[in-house]
C-alpha cells in the first residue's frame, strides 16, 4: 500500500485564546490533535496548516503534495482567501481527497462544492450525540460498532446539502434531533466526506471511533491512481474504410 499524504487544516484560532476550552482541550491545536491521532494509524504521511500561514499554508506545492486534505474551520471562514478556495476546488476537481469536518460544513470550499446553503439547526446544551452507522458495508464505517456516543453540540436537519451519494452515518441528539452526519460525494475525480462530530469545546478528536472514522475517511478519499481524462477535439482511433 502506498503512503496517502495528509494536509490536516485548522483556522486555529479558538484554541489561542486562553479563555477558551478549546486552549485546555487542545494546546497542540485541533490539527495537532487530529494530526496525532492519523498518524496511529500506518500508512499516512501527514503535516498541518493554518489559516495565519502564508497562502493559509496551502501552497501550489503543498497542495500538489496533498492527496487527502481535511478541513475544520468556525469563527474565521471570512477571512480565507477565495484565490486559496480556487485552488483548493481545483485540485479537488483533479482527484485530492477532501474530509470536512463539524462547523467546516460553513466552510467556502463546502459550499462551493455543495451549491447550496449548507446550513442547519445547531445547539450547545451538552447534549450527547449518538452516531449510527446506517452503510456497514462502506470502508469509512470499518472497524465501527453499531454505534457510539459523545457528549456534543447538536446539529439537527433541515442540513441543507445535496442528497449524498452515500450515506454513512446518522446521528442522534438527546435533544430529540436526528442529523446526517456521515455524507460521502464526487466532484470531478476527488472524493469528499462531511463528518459532523468536533465542536471546539469537546475533547472530539481523542475519541477512539472518531479517530478511526477520520482515518477510514482519507483511505476512502485518497486518490485511485485512474487515468486523467482527456478533454477537447479528439482525432477517431480508428481508420475508416
Amino acid at each position: 500500500m502506498s503512503t496517502i499524504r495528509v494536509t490536516v487544516w485548522n483556522e486555529f484560532r479558538h484554541e489561542q485564546h486562553a479563555d477558551h476550552p478549546a486552549s485546555t482541550i487542545y494546546p497542540e491545536g485541533i490539527h495537532g490533535a487530529i494530526a496525532a491521532g492519523l498518524r496511529e494509524y500506518p500508512g499516512f504521511e501527514v503535516r498541518t496548516a493554518t489559516l495565519d500561514q502564508p497562502q493559509h499554508g496551502l501552497t501550489d506545492e503543498v497542495l500538489a503534495a496533498t492527496d487527502v486534505l481535511t478541513w475544520w474551520g468556525h469563527m474565521a471562514h471570512h477571512e480565507v482567501s477565495d484565490a486559496v478556495v480556487e485552488k483548493v476546488h481545483r485540485r479537488v476537481l483533479e482527484g485530492m481527497g477532501l474530509i470536512v469536518l463539524h462547523s467546516g460544513h460553513f466552510s467556502k470550499i463546502f459550499k462551493r462544492l455543495m451549491g447550496t446553503t449548507c446550513d442547519l439547526k445547531w445547539r450547545e446544551a451538552d447534549d450527547i450525540e449518538r452516531v449510527w452507522v446506517v452503510e456497514p458495508g462502506h470502508p469509512i464505517a470499518a472497524g465501527i460498532g453499531e454505534c457510539f456516543e459523545l457528549p456534543e453540540e447538536m446539529y439537527g436537519e433541515r442540513f441543507d446539502i445535496p442528497a449524498p451519494e452515500q450515506l454513512v452515518f446518522v446521528s442522534w441528539f438527546t435533544g430529540g434531533e436526528v442529523f446526517r452526519s456521515g455524507a460521502c460525494y464526487t466532484r470531478g475525480l476527488g472524493k469528499i466526506f462531511y463528518f459532523r462530530p468536533g465542536h471546539e469545546s469537546y475533547p472530539t478528536y481523542f475519541d477512539a471511533s472518531v479517530k478511526r472514522v477520520i482515518a477510514n475517511g482519507v483511505r476512502w478519499a485518497a486518490p485511485s491512481g485512474g487515468p486523467t481524462p482527456v478533454f477537447g477535439n479528439a482525432k477517431p482511433r480508428e481508420k475508416r474504410a
